[in-house]
């Protein structure tokens, strides 16, 4: 299968976190893939989280369950390892859904609520810096 190319930022569908046209940037430096999380904690045996953010008005608020979850370590960028909840779903690209593994984490003073990593972008994705929004683009299209 051909890959497809991305840019270096675009809005992306999470159907199964009834989250839609969330901003997100493509990330080549990171190995795993993230999502802001407003407040997450584990209770009985499962995970709950709620995803808000006031910056971002696609974030719904609404309260999510994940029954299956691990946590990872994960390396930030400035090089602090951080012990994360990840959760497996699914996200919509170029009007195709992929499962995804997103560390949870608090992005709150990030530009993008969606980090995307290489982890998930490996044989499927080319990254173009120079463009933007690319699968959005699409999407806006077919939808007329």
């Amino acid at each position: 299968m051909p890959k497809k190319t991305i840019g270096r930022i675009d809005k992306v569908d999470f159907p199964t976190l009834d989250l839609f046209n969330i901003d997100c940037k493509i990330d080549t430096g990171a190995y795993t893939s993230s999502i802001h999380c407003h407040k997450y904690y584990e209770e009985d045996g499962v995970l709950k989280c709620l995803f808000y953010h006031k910056g971002h008005p696609n974030y719904n608020g609404k309260k999510i369950v994940f029954k299956n979850f691990t946590t990872a370590k994960v390396k930030s960028s400035n090089g602090i390892v951080q012990n994360r909840y990840k959760v497996k779903t699914s996200i919509i690209l170029f009007n195709k859904k992929y499962s995804i593994y997103l560390t949870l984490n608090d992005r709150d003073d990030m530009k993008y609520p969606i980090l995307i990593g290489r982890r998930f972008l490996l044989k499927k994705f080319i990254v173009d810096v120079n463009l933007k929004d690319v699968s959005f683009k699409e999407k806006m299209l077919l939808a007329k």
